[in-house]
């Protein structure tokens, strides 16, 4: 590891309670108790970790109505006086920390509103049902760890042959390192490509207790080797060499902009799945994506004003970025505002958030809709419902049978950001990106107009949502970015266009 690098802990997979693993290369594992037992292996040797016991963490949860920016002090008031206004008790928790890193200052602090009490898990459940059907609100939780879970392990050959017990975690290194294989690496878990997969890793491996109480394995893997494996799930190896450098530095201001803000009770900072980030390790390298980590090793986007950016990224936005507050709330960052993703303007284009309809028909040059990797199906799409359809996802708002969609509030791109949803007994508004594309089964993306087919007698019989983009269109647009590469645009280009102005910085060499 060069100066300056970070280690991240991620998360390979847990719920564990036996794991196989092959150290590529000459191993040392160190077993809790009193004293600490060290233990040797050669490269090859196939270990197993197995359970001997544990407890899971006593945890409580709080419901999260919204996440604002640190310095988003009206918002905070506002919306800590609008839960107040409905009878709740709220509670302010700071989210994020304040670091270094090779003398950069990086500052990613949030604030969490969260209404008390803690309760336990099905309390929680409930009480954000209920603020479904009240108030149309949807919101999260946030974990409370009252007593950390504890996990016993014994440490095996493949064989059987006990190399000894812990009393805790086990971590394991090479210190030439040359990495390990784990097998049977469980992804994709709750998605239909769920499996399982022997994969191989950099850096070390940690086996702790997760929070019921059985194995977590973690890969202790520098930020670098990290991307390695990130950025080819994350857009199409083959794509030119400079979306490929873009992808990358987006990819690592987003995943330091994370550190501290996700996974707080848990024995790492970042999961492998769509949570977070896609990552297999070495397994999903490529020489592409490699080549492209290493030409922007160190490179991080900074605003104007010297901070941080939270550089995140969508799939196709559709022919028009969007503003970062329409989608997540907060303040408006001068650095993720919404534009139309073309490469020269273009006279007569109708704006998506005053004529969405004329927009979406609009024969766009967008960026994101040239070249090689281009998907007409993600740039313009449709989703049609039966009424009856439509009325059994909405049923927990407990407005009855759907009689209208409306959208009283777009953003810059068009993505909806408050809809009302009227029904025979009663309306209701639902408010933010995702909570509108969940509530419709997961469009794919805010960008959408409702069309509504009725019968003689005027009763809806089907909804047509016509859209386009996929994802929620903040920030780097990756097929964009694609075609904008495919035109000329090197990689610092490409980021000023998508970050309004920010400048790559070097953080660590």
């Amino acid at each position: 590891m060069r100066a300056g690098e970070p280690t991240v802990p991620v998360r390979l997979m847990e719920n564990r309670r036996e794991v196989t693993f092959v150290p590529a290369g000459r191993v040392r594992l160190f077993l809790q108790g009193e004293p600490e037992k060290v233990v040797e292996a050669p490269g090859g040797t196939a270990l197993v970790v197995r359970w001997l016991d544990g407890t899971p963490a006593d945890r409580r949860f709080r419901v999260q109505t919204s996440e604002l920016a640190w310095a988003d002090k009206e918002g905070i008031a506002a919306e800590r006086a609008s839960w107040e206004g409905r009878g709740f008790q709220v509670r302010l928790e700071q989210l994020g920390q304040v670091y270094g890193i090779a003398g950069k200052i990086l500052d990613n602090r949030k604030v969490l509103v969260l209404l008390e009490p803690a309760l336990t898990s099905a309390e929680a459940t409930a009480r954000q049902t209920e603020l479904v059907r009240s108030f149309g609100t949807r919101t999260t939780l946030a974990e409370e760890v009252r007593t950390a879970a504890r996990v016993r392990l014994r440490l095996d050959m493949a064989d059987g042959t006990p190399l000894g017990s812990s009393e805790g975690p086990i971590r394991a290194e090479t210190p030439g390192g040359e990495g390990f294989e784990v097998r049977s690496v469980e992804f994709a878990v709750g998605y239909p490509n769920h499996g399982f997969e022997t994969r191989e890793y950099r850096g070390g491996l940690a086996f702790s207790a997760d929070a019921s109480g059985t194995i977590a394995v973690v890969n202790l893997v520098t930020l670098e080797d990290l991307l390695r494996g990130l950025v080819p799930s994350e857009i199409f190896a083959a794509a030119p060499a400079e979306a490929l450098k873009a992808q990358a530095v987006t990819a690592r201001g987003e995943v330091l902009a994370k550190v501290g803000t996700r996974h707080l009770a848990d024995p790492y900072l970042l999961c492998s799945e769509q949570h977070c980030a896609v990552y297999r390790g070495r397994t999903g390298e490529t020489p592409t994506t490699n080549a492209a980590v290493e030409a922007t090793r160190g490179l991080a986007l900074f605003s104007t004003e010297g901070r941080l950016v939270d550089s995140v990224y969508s799939a196709v936005c559709g022919g028009h970025t969007e503003d970062n507050e329409v989608v997540w709330g907060g303040v408006p960052d001068p650095s993720l505002r919404g534009r139309p993703d073309v490469l020269e303007p273009v006279p007569g284009m109708p704006d998506p958030r005053r004529a969405p309809d004329r927009f979406l028909a609009f024969d766009l040059p967008a960026a994101c809709r040239r070249g090689r990797f281009a998907q007409p199906t993600k740039y313009r799409w449709e989703k049609r419902f039966t009424a009856q359809q439509l009325d059994a996802l909405v049923e927990p708002l407990g407005v009855g049978s759907v009689r209208h969609l409306q959208p009283l509030e777009r953003g810059a791109s068009g993505r909806v950001r408050l809809l009302l949803v009227s029904g025979t007994r009663g309306a209701t508004e639902l408010r933010g990106e995702l909570t509108i594309r969940r509530q419709f089964g997961m469009l794919n993306s805010a960008l959408f107009t409702v069309t509504e087919d009725r019968d003689g007698r005027g009763n809806p019989v089907a909804f047509l949502f016509r859209g386009g983009g996929w994802g929620h269109g903040v920030g780097l647009c990756q097929t964009g970015a694609i075609g904008r590469a495919e035109s000329g645009q090197d990689y610092r280009a490409i980021l000023r266009h998508y970050f309004n102005g920010a400048e790559v910085v070097h953080i660590y060499e």
